[in-house]
């Protein structure tokens, strides 16, 4: 069940403020007694709070990563208290654009920017609002994974220990290439004549930036999965009887069209715009002398992996970031298909790369 915790007011990385952040959140399991049980987790761009159990009120979809929480799980929440918060930005409970200002309005275009380090400051003030002083595991994917990032470093700096991380499929710092496929989306969004420059709540239902939101889906999708499965499954398959030859269409087309309505019907558009833009500002080691000693810093254990089809966070990122944090292992890589997506299907290589992960990380504290 969803849960909401009023956090006051936070400041920004922008010298700008929220003058009031509610951040919404799911949890299962018992925290224990000596506070030592519990895991963070982390989602990823369009995601949410709901990361296990069956569709609900307030989340028309299944958990996203059922298979790895749950009685029995990986993370099992017989013998770990799970919290997952909605972060800063979105719309899934936690302060975002559709968000009403304390004078009782849409924020709109006038939400301020927020950074990846400004998410991780509210879930800072969310774990200390839980009377949690210490994460048993900080684990996330893409968007996720460089909020985990963030928590090695900003956690301890206020108080809260990380006993270990897990980032997955992630890179330390949002590169040119990154950018460069996010910069289309942002434009698809601003360009729909509903977007109305981001104040376009009190249209009638159904006529919101709904086909720039598809199309920044559409694009931000072909990124999430790899050339060889698009070309293995679509191919040049036209869609029903029609070739595309003579008015057709082909069917990888209209799996991105689905796609994109999904997202359309359940995700607002200023929050996409707000999250991206906050994957924008993300460099690890900004203010911190640079990536390298950013990642040398880190003093949690960790389990880095990539995706070695993953042409969104090149699996040579994850790679790389292995290698200079100091308490990692080699980094654990996918093999898939499926490219960027291979976080959310390769359950049977990531399952026990987290099991033995975390038995070893409670063996370790044990000693």
């Amino acid at each position: 069940m969803r849960q909401f915790v009023n956090l006051g007011p936070l400041a920004l990385e922008s010298g700008s403020s929220l003058p009031e952040v509610t951040m919404a959140y799911e949890s299962w399991g018992t925290l224990n007694e000596s506070g030592t049980n519990a895991v963070l987790v982390l989602h990823a761009l369009t995601g949410d709070s709901h990361v296990t159990g069956e569709a609900s009120e307030g989340h028309p979809t299944p958990g996203w990563w059922s298979e790895m929480i749950g009685p029995g799980c990986p993370i099992d929440t017989d013998r770990f208290y799970v919290v997952s918060p909605n972060m800063l930005g979105g719309c899934q409970g936690s302060t975002g654009p559709s968000s009403l200002d304390p004078a009782g309005r849409e924020w709109g275009s006038r939400f301020p920017r927020v950074t990846v380090r400004d998410q991780v400051e509210a879930e800072i003030a969310l774990t200390k609002a839980l009377g949690i002083s210490r994460w048993q595991l900080v684990i996330g994917a893409s968007m996720g994974g460089l909020r985990v990032l963030e928590w090695a470093l900003m956690g301890p700096a206020a108080g809260v220990e990380v006993e270990s991380i897990a980032p997955i499929a992630c890179s330390p710092q949002f590169t040119g290439d990154q950018i460069a496929w996010s910069h289309p989306q942002l434009g698809a969004i601003r360009a729909d004549a509903n977007f109305r420059g981001g104040d376009y709540y009190n249209q009638p239902p159904g006529q919101g930036p709904h086909v720039g939101l598809g199309i920044a889906r559409q694009i931000a999708h072909i990124t999430y999965r790899s050339a060889t499965e698009l070309d293995t499954r679509f191919a040049r398959l036209p869609q029903g009887a029609e070739e595309p030859l003579h008015g057709g269409r082909f069917a990888v087309q209209s799996y991105l069209d689905h796609h994109a309505n999904k997202l359309a019907v359940r995700f607002d558009a200023n929050s996409y715009i707000v999250l991206t833009e906050a994957m924008l500002t993300h460099d690890i080691g900004r203010d911190r002398g640079g990536v390298a000693a950013a990642l040398e810093s880190i003093k949690s254990r960790a389990l880095v992996v990539g995706v070695d089809s993953d042409r969104l966070f090149p699996v040579g990122h994850s790679i790389d970031m292995a290698r200079r944090i100091p308490h990692a292992d080699e980094c654990a890589i996918l093999h898939s298909n499926y490219g960027h997506d291979g976080f959310l299907i390769e359950f049977d290589q990531l399952a026990p790369l987290v099991s033995n992960f975390l038995t070893s990380v409670i063996s370790k504290v044990n000693q």
